[in-house]
């Protein structure tokens, strides 16, 4: 589950290329001093990852109250549906219903204080346009999010954000280097795959909401492996 997190981050990165490129295209780093830029770079990810990694760990919180209630497997299953239905459903379809309307609001003040802070280049600000780029909208995102609840523990909630975090890092530093580049049918190609990828780690959700005892993938619910043991005994 945590190895599909990182994978749907670098799967996914094309498509925060597209939705967040611009930012890392306007990034204010240093670009004489490589040393200094790469420093500038890398706290712009730390932000990023601080921000998926509270909102793992919030979503968290809220996958362990579904489970201290025993619907872990069953949510597994319904965050699995879900993922394979929002990529199912054509993107037209999600535009007449305008889901951020109740936080248009706070995403305007985010996005101010992101051009604020796109205009300075104090070490901090690196650090805080990150933050602030963590707390945009993105399909991706929620996607993640949907697998954090799923863990149904904080920790691993953050850990699984985290790691998809990372899975960003590479397609949106070299965004930062080389932007220019990233246009063209390659790109096109590879985000042809993400709704793919996405089916197969819903496909993985709902397997393992269903607790068919295979290894890895579909683990046996906790009681039932409680169960055979007291049997065997």
């Amino acid at each position: 589950m945590l190895l599909s997190a990182v994978i749907l981050g670098l799967m996914g990165s094309f498509h925060c290329v597209g939705m967040c490129g611009p930012i890392a295209f306007m990034l204010p780093v240093d670009h004489n001093k490589p040393a200094k830029k790469l420093f500038q770079v890398f706290l712009y990810h730390i932000g990023r990852l601080t921000s998926y990694s509270l909102i793992g760990l919030i979503f968290g919180f809220l996958g362990k109250g579904l489970y201290v209630f025993g619907l872990q497997q069953r949510l597994s299953i319904i965050i699995g549906v879900l993922m394979i239905i929002i990529i199912l459903i054509p993107y037209k379809t999600f535009g007449k219903y305008n889901f951020s309307k109740p936080i248009y609001s706070f995403l305007s003040k985010i996005k101010s204080r992101l051009g604020k802070e796109l205009q300075k280049k104090s070490p901090d600000t690196f650090l805080t346009i990150g933050l602030l780029n963590g707390l945009l909208p993105c399909g991706l995102v929620y996607m993640a999010v949907f697998g954090s609840i799923a863990t149904a523990n904080p920790w691993l909630g953050a850990l699984f954000m985290s790691l998809f975090g990372l899975g960003t890092i590479p397609l949106m530093t070299t965004a930062v280097y080389f932007g220019s580049m990233l246009k063209g049918s390659a790109k096109k190609s590879v985000q042809r795959l993400i709704p793919v990828f996405v089916i197969l780690v819903g496909l993985l959700f709902i397997l393992r909401g269903m607790g068919l005892g295979i290894p890895y993938i579909s683990p046996a619910p906790v009681m039932q492996v409680v169960d055979s043991t007291l049997e065997c005994h």
